[in-house]
């Protein structure tokens, strides 16, 4: 029996891992037990947002860890406060409940989008979502989501959740009834395949929940926090949300997110809502640290620069190799494949020491460290190049 098995084996295995235990990162880099390198184009489903390790975050943790690694939320705290004032002042939202997950803040969003309906429209209750979401793995949340064969996992669903189809007014328009209460919607579908939204949608959404008396809800837990190339999604739109969600990349690494709202929908009484780690001085900490460094001049000039010579770069691998559409915003971005080779993509790339997401067999998707640099794209998109070369001759050989 090898270590590694001696060392996994009281893990529930509740999805399929390589062969391969990593043991330290560094900016762009995962590195093995035997010292080899890797290219991290997942950086742990876009929270890595300044890469491995940052200086700024094990600064943070450093710092915060031996003067005060958390109270209580019935106290108030210093970093909490200073992370909540930094969100309002950069967003158009007006107050903050710091959560841990994202699937935590999208429930958080429920339920106030849920209170706000007791108060505002006579127990309204129903939240539009759309098909292939993605929203978190919480019953309700699962329950909100249209990822395909969830309905069937741990019935029964939790109510309030019809399904609309993305960029299909009229599939919205269709929805809304006397216990509709909001729309809920990420920008861009990240484990659907990257699927914007597009403009005329999201506008006409804001349009629709202002004619109906409805709350928009915007789910930024993967969009946020300069992943789409602008602190929020939302801004690449011209319309402002009335709830909007935080995670991954707020924390870089460090498990945090956050429900923001305008005020007037801040109806949370005492007792509503709340968490034992809610708003902790250490993760908050570290998101004012991550904050900072997403705001710092040239910093959202980088991803924009990096963002065009990724997509230049998708877009001449699939017009050399016949593949489709390169879709997406920012630093998160998808290649759709010619055949439903995804899988077999992800895993002859990490052989060639590159790391890539399949959401769908035939879909990659992309989401590089928001620092990184124009070789490191480079190298990436050569590594690319090669492994789908390699998949396409072998396919071509199996046929």
């Amino acid at each position: 029996m090898t270590g590694l098995t001696r060392n996994t084996t009281h893990l529930m295995p509740i999805t399929e891992r390589p062969p391969i235990v990593f043991t330290r990162g560094a900016g762009s880099y995962l590195y093995d037990e035997a010292g080899l390198a890797y290219l991290d184009w997942m950086q742990g489903w876009a929270v890595n947002c300044l890469g491995h390790a940052p200086d700024v975050i094990v600064a943070a943790l450093a710092r915060q860890a031996s003067t005060l690694i958390t109270s209580s939320p019935a106290f108030h705290n210093l970093p909490a406060a200073e992370l909540a004032s930094l969100l309002v002042q950069h967003s158009a939202m007006d107050q903050v409940f710091l959560a841990n997950t994202g699937a935590e803040a999208n429930e958080g969003a429920i339920k106030l989008a849920r209170k706000w309906g007791q108060l505002h429209k006579q127990g309204a209750f129903e939240v539009i979502t759309f098909g292939k979401a993605f929203h978190g793995r919480t019953i309700a949340m699962m329950s909100a989501s249209g990822k395909p064969g969830w309905d069937t996992y741990f019935p029964p669903q939790v109510p309030g959740f019809p399904k609309a189809t993305l960029n299909d007014l009229n599939s919205v328009r269709a929805l809304i009834g006397p216990q509709t209460v909001a729309i809920m919607l990420e920008p861009i579908q990240g484990e659907g395949g990257v699927n914007p939204a597009s403009l005329a949608f999201m506008r006409g959404l804001r349009a629709l929940c202002d004619e109906h008396y409805l709350l928009l809800i915007l789910d930024e837990i993967q969009t946020g926090c300069g992943r789409t190339g602008t602190l929020f999604g939302y801004q690449q739109y011209g319309i402002e949300p009335d709830i909007m969600t935080l995670g991954k990349g707020l924390g870089g690494g460090v498990p945090i997110s956050a429900l923001l709202a305008k005020q007037h929908c801040c109806v949370f009484e005492h007792g509503d809502q709340g968490g034992t780690f809610c708003g902790n001085p250490l993760t908050a900490a570290v998101g004012i640290a991550v904050f900072n460094a997403l705001i710092a001049p040239g910093f959202l000039e980088n991803i924009e620069l990096r963002s065009q010579q990724l997509t230049d770069g998708l877009q001449q691998i699939s017009h050399d190799l016949d593949l489709g559409e390169v879709r997406g915003a920012g630093l998160l971005l998808a290649l759709e494949l010619a055949a439903p080779i995804g899988p077999q993509v992800v895993d002859a790339a990490r052989r060639n020491g590159l790391l890539l997401n399949s959401p769908r067999p035939q879909c990659l998707r992309f989401m590089p460290a928001l620092n990184s640099t124009e070789v490191e794209i480079r190298n990436g998109l050569r590594i690319l190049r090669q492994t789908l070369e390699h998949c396409r001759n072998a396919q071509t050989v199996a046929v």
